[in-house]
C-alpha cells in the first residue's frame, strides 16, 4: 500500500477480461455495479488518446448505509470503486482504496470495517 491508501494489484488478465471478471463475480455475489466509468472511451469520444482505463463503482445499501450513518463523510467515497487500468508497458493493474484508509479518513467505527473489506478479496480475484 502507498502513502495515499490506494492498493494496485497486478492483473493476469487484460483490461476487459479483468473487467469482466470483477463484474461477473460482482453479479455472482448479488453486488449492485452502480457504474461502469470508461475513461479511455471517454477519452477517445474527445479525440484523445488513452491508455484503457475503467472504473468499476458499486456496492450494497445494506453495508453501505451504516457506515454512512456512522460517518456521514464516508459517503463521499461509496459505493465502492475498483479502478482497472493499463500501464505504459501493457499490464493491467486493479487499483482500491484499502478499508484502513477509508476507517482512518472518516473515523469509521472499528466494528463496521468488515462492511468494505471485502473490496480486498474482490480485487485480488478480479486480477486472477
Amino acid at each position: 500500500m502507498s502513502a495515499n491508501g490506494i492498493v494496485d494489484i497486478r492483473s493476469r488478465r487484460i483490461v476487459d477480461e479483468t473487467l469482466a471478471a470483477l463484474t461477473g463475480i460482482l453479479a455472482a455475489k448479488g453486488v449492485t455495479v452502480f457504474a461502469i466509468v470508461d475513461h479511455s472511451g471517454e477519452a477517445a469520444k474527445a479525440g484523445m488518446s488513452m491508455r484503457p482505463t475503467k472504473l468499476v463503482i458499486f456496492g450494497s445499501p445494506k453495508a453501505g448505509t451504516p457506515l454512512m450513518q456512522a460517518a456521514p463523510s464516508i459517503a463521499i467515497d461509496l459505493p465502492l470503486k475498483i479502478l482497472i487500468w493499463e500501464d505504459e508497458s501493457g499490464q493491467a493493474w486493479v487499483s482500491y482504496n484499502t478499508p484502513e484508509y477509508l476507517r482512518d479518513r472518516h473515523n469509521l467505527p472499528p466494528q463496521l470495517l468488515a462492511n468494505i473489506a471485502v473490496i480486498e478479496t474482490l480485487a485480488a480475484k478480479a486480477a486472477e
